[in-house]
């Protein structure tokens, strides 16, 4: 069982640094229309800090190509996150992987089919529905599933203990408001999901 976490929409370099020094292993910039959407320049600017310590992800939906080969161009992911079929279109530098997205009621395909790694989640990106935990933990079996959808301190733990997933994400379960993440909650969130993660593999 691994246990990776991820705080995404990342928009101040006070939200960066409590996430780098709370031990997340990713962070996530919005590219897509968001309450969470920074500019290219701007998500450059604040992930460089920390750059060589986390993976850094670029959240897009939908992109056009010239649009992921700007976000490639001047952020530099690692990884780059959309919705599953995007990726059957879209053309990619190798030195950047893929996070596809699955989301609620949408059909992956047979359980063979399933990507080596991808991002289960809610019908909207954002809104703090919680996603299917049953149909995730079917999914977990199959792939390296992240969880996303509505995941904050309070239930992190249980979503892990149900689903089983190989990591986790949480974006607007940790904001004092929209697009602004609270320091506190993102330290409580990866404390608790890290506790999680130790007792499953224990």
């Amino acid at each position: 069982m691994n246990g990776w976490i991820k705080v995404c929409g990342m928009t101040t370099a006070e939200a960066v640094a409590a996430a780098a020094e709370a031990g997340v292993d990713a962070i996530g910039f919005v590219f897509a229309p968001s309450p969470r959407r920074v500019k290219v320049e701007r998500a450059a600017e604040l992930a460089l800090p920390v750059r060589q310590r986390l993976t850094c992800v670029a959240v897009m939906q939908h992109p056009g190509q010239a649009e992921v080969d700007e976000v490639v161009r001047e952020f530099h992911p690692h990884l780059l996150q959309t919705d599953i079929e995007d990726f059957t279109r879209l053309r990619l530098p190798q030195r950047v992987s893929r996070l596809p997205v699955l989301r609620a009621g949408r059909v992956a395909g047979d359980a063979g089919e399933y990507p080596p790694r991808l991002l289960y989640e809610g019908a909207r990106s954002g809104s703090g529905e919680v996603s299917d935990w049953q149909r995730a933990a079917d999914i977990a079996r199959h792939t390296r599933l992240v969880l996303a959808g509505g995941l904050h301190a309070g239930n992190v733990a249980e979503a892990i203990r149900v689903v089983r997933p190989f990591g986790v994400d949480a974006s607007s379960g940790l904001e004092s408001r929209p697009g602004v993440k609270d320091t506190d909650k993102i330290t409580a969130f990866v404390r608790a999901a890290r506790a999680a993660f130790s007792e499953i593999e224990a």
